[in-house]
């Protein structure tokens, strides 16, 4: 087992030498999970009661037709105007793609890739693994990285689970081919973890600078809500990165949430934001991996 590191880089955390001396790196992630989910239509026994946005709990041994279309909305209106905006400003993403939905909408899948988009195994299901059996997970693994490969063309190098179970790590590491995960919520700078296998990276993702905010009663209520968020902790981790500890700002967001347009005005004003800053790298997960690994490799990690 991994053991817990609640230390990290402590009051010394790394200058990253972000590309061009960034000031601050910026990764958009965008969670494609409609038909992923659950659902008795891919022989579940309950409905999805997490992020379905309209409120509706789980429900044993019926189809919610409601849940269902709240996902199909995603994938069939959200996500192209959630590219569009981004194309708009030029700015390459993250896709975090559950294979069984992508399969689905195969002809999105190409689109990420001829957008210049990185397309991350969130994978092959939109489920909780913490109770998943391990040869179950470990199947799904590679049904993931063969799913995807077939559906864009390229093997994923990068992996999210999101609801990661105590034998994910290790089972995506085992199965090899990663060059990072994302399951991590531990800090705002990539790091190294030593597992059985060898030195491993984790670029961090957020459950807080993150969208789903939209699904909570205590959360945003309005694009501007979502706006502000997002604007403030990039302002202050600019003024970080001016004062010479640059950090990583992960953004998540979901095709089904921020898609809808009351919403996706607010993408486009924290766009504006940022363009409006010299020294921003706008990057995907790939990106930072490789750029870590070039230059902190593992034997120098903290």
């Amino acid at each position: 087992m991994i053991r817990r590191d609640l230390v990290g880089y402590a009051e010394s955390p790394p200058d990253p030498r972000w590309p061009g001396g960034a000031k601050i790196a910026v990764n958009f992630n965008l969670n494609v999970e409609g038909g992923g989910e659950l659902t008795l239509a891919n022989g579940d026994e309950t409905s999805e009661g997490m992020l379905n946005d309209i409120g509706v709990p789980a429900k044993r041994g019926v189809r919610v037709p409601l849940v269902e279309s709240a996902f199909e909305y995603g994938s069939r209106r959200g996500v192209w105007r959630v590219l569009d905006i981004f194309g708009s400003f030029g700015v390459p993403i993250s896709v975090l793609g559950v294979v069984r939905a992508l399969e689905q909408n195969p002809g999105l899948a190409r689109a990420f890739v001829a957008r210049g988009h990185e397309v991350v195994s969130h994978g092959y299901r939109w489920i909780d693994y913490c109770e998943v059996p391990e040869a179950v997970e470990r199947e799904h693994i590679r049904l993931a990285v063969e799913k995807l490969t077939e559906l864009t063309g390229e093997r994923p190098l990068g992996w999210m689970t999101g609801r990661p179970g105590p034998n994910t790590r290790r089972l995506h590491v085992e199965a090899g081919g990663f060059l990072y995960d994302r399951d991590s919520l531990a800090d705002e700078l990539p790091y190294w973890l030593e597992t059985e296998a060898g030195p491993h990276l984790v670029v961090p993702y957020s459950f807080e600078t993150n969208d789903n905010r939209f699904n909570e009663n205590t959360g945003f209520s309005t694009a501007q809500h979502f706006f502000e968020y997002m604007r403030d902790a990039f302002d202050l981790l600019y003024r970080e990165g001016e004062r010479g500890a640059p950090k990583l700002l992960s953004i998540a967001l979901h095709d089904r949430l921020i898609g809808r347009p009351a919403r996706a005005a607010g993408l486009v004003r924290l766009l504006e934001h940022m363009r409006r800053h010299e020294g921003v790298w706008f990057c995907r997960g790939i990106d930072i991996a490789r750029h870590w690994r070039a230059e902190h490799p593992a034997e120098r990690a903290a």
